[in-house]
């Protein structure tokens, strides 16, 4: 049995004190614990200390493309961005749309060890849009998720067996919302820079037809449905809409689409490549605003990670996606904490709390109370830093922070009491 003491420790930014940690449980919380049979003290120097991270929506590229990542290296890019659990999606090679190979991705990152790495299910065989997995087998295994993200489930009948067998199961289904026939060879947000740069343009429209039709959906057959990287400020009001009326939807947003947008591609950079596309000022602010409401319920990175052969490139011949799990926290506090937006309480929630909540995940996004599992995570919010895809423990370097200054820096994180990542 081991005893780490935590002390000088701010949990959610809030007053110092100490943190025990016993054999992988917080076993107290307070300012006069006692340390002495302690085996590590860590003097934390007033740091804040977070429950350890969630992200529904990543991709690790195992199996397939591991010369671009692998479950052990997406796993060090996760725990040195403060995470201790993640949910890497469907669109491998193979698809992950059978029980073995969703085992496969879990016993590795088991075995691996450094963060939780549950695999997405497919919602159609080989992302094909046209026959459903098997969600009740899948779900019998470790698998709590399915999308085919990357694409839209567009045809409308599969897409309402998918929600009653998600439904019939309790499971979630992520959608990748994208009506494909009006994005052909699109690579940017349609609007005025696109138009002034030559770039075929994605409408906002695209999205948002399909979001309309899936909540709707969703008011008729139940099911727990939840739309990936939210990207317009219409599609806000849609979601608006829905909680209104009850509708039993999450969505989450990047941190990209909530920091930067569409007039980053003047430069014809690959590395803001990325679907669905940056869009405008207006979007952004929309979506800021409503994670703040609560009509966004969570942050989710798409870390998309792609070898600088498919990045440095010709803008239309990039492939979409971007590195994130590195970054993601500094950027949500840039964007919330440091703006006085929000305060740690609410980066706790949208980045741990309410992810852990959706995918009913027991052992994460717990309070930082005694009794709960020590998945936590260190953050000097005082550490400024710049970003270089160089410096990533990712495979991949295709960061859109390249040269970005950030104020806050993860420096510690531990899974169930074991230290997966420290620079403290």
């Amino acid at each position: 049995m081991s005893t780490t003491a935590l002390t000088n420790v701010r949990p959610y930014g809030e007053d110092a004190t100490t943190v025990l940690i016993r054999n992988g449980v917080i076993a107290q919380v307070g300012p006069d614990v006692d340390v002495s049979d302690a085996d590590e003290v860590k003097d934390c120097g007033g740091l804040v200390l977070l429950p350890g991270l969630v992200d529904m929506h990543v991709h690790l590229r195992e199996p397939g493309r591991e010369d671009t990542e692998t479950i052990a290296t997406g796993s060090d890019a996760a725990a040195k961005g403060g995470f201790t659990a993640v949910f890497t999606m469907a669109n491998t090679n193979p698809v992950i749309d059978q029980p073995f190979i969703a085992d496969g991705v879990w016993d590795k990152g088991q075995a691996y060890g450094k963060c939780d790495v549950y695999p997405v299910g497919s919602i159609s065989k080989n992302l094909e849009g046209k026959e459903l997995t098997e969600i009740g087998l899948m779900s019998r295994g470790h698998v709590r998720m399915f999308s085919d993200d990357g694409r839209c489930v567009n045809d409308p009948q599969l897409m309402r067996r998918a929600i009653e067998y998600a439904k019939a199961y309790d499971v979630v289904l992520a959608q990748h919302a994208e009506d494909h026939r009006m994005t052909a060879h699109s690579v940017a947000h349609e609007g005025e820079q696109a138009a002034r740069l030559g770039l075929t343009g994605w409408p906002r429209v695209a999205e948002e037809s399909v979001v309309a039709r899936d909540l709707i959906m969703t008011r008729d057959y139940g099911g727990r449905y939840h739309l990936c990287h939210a990207s317009t400020a219409g599609t806000v009001e849609l979601l608006r809409w829905a909680k209104a009326q009850g509708i039993e939807i999450t969505a989450e947003v990047t941190p990209h689409h909530l920091l930067l947008t569409d007039e980053l591609l003047a430069t014809y950079d690959g590395n803001y490549r990325v679907n669905p596309p940056l869009r405008e000022h207006e979007d952004a602010v929309a979506l800021r605003d409503a994670l703040l409401e609560g009509i966004v319920d969570v942050v989710a990175t798409d870390h998309a990670p792609h070898g600088s052969e498919d990045k440095c490139v010709e803008f239309d011949h990039a492939k979409p996606g971007m590195l994130g799990l590195e970054t993601s926290l500094a950027a949500i506090h840039q964007v919330f904490v440091e703006s006085g937006l929000a305060d740690w309480r609410f980066v706790a929630k949208v980045m741990s709390e309410r992810p852990a909540e959706i995918l009913r995940l027991a052992d994460q996004g717990r309070p930082i109370a005694a009794g709960e599992p020590a998945n936590l995570t260190l953050v000097n919010p005082n550490d400024p830093w710049t970003a270089r895809g160089a410096d990533m423990a990712s495979k991949a370097s295709n960061t859109p922070y390249e040269g970005m200054e950030f104020s806050a820096r993860v420096v510690a994180t531990w899974l169930r009491g074991t230290p997966t990542y420290t620079n403290i």
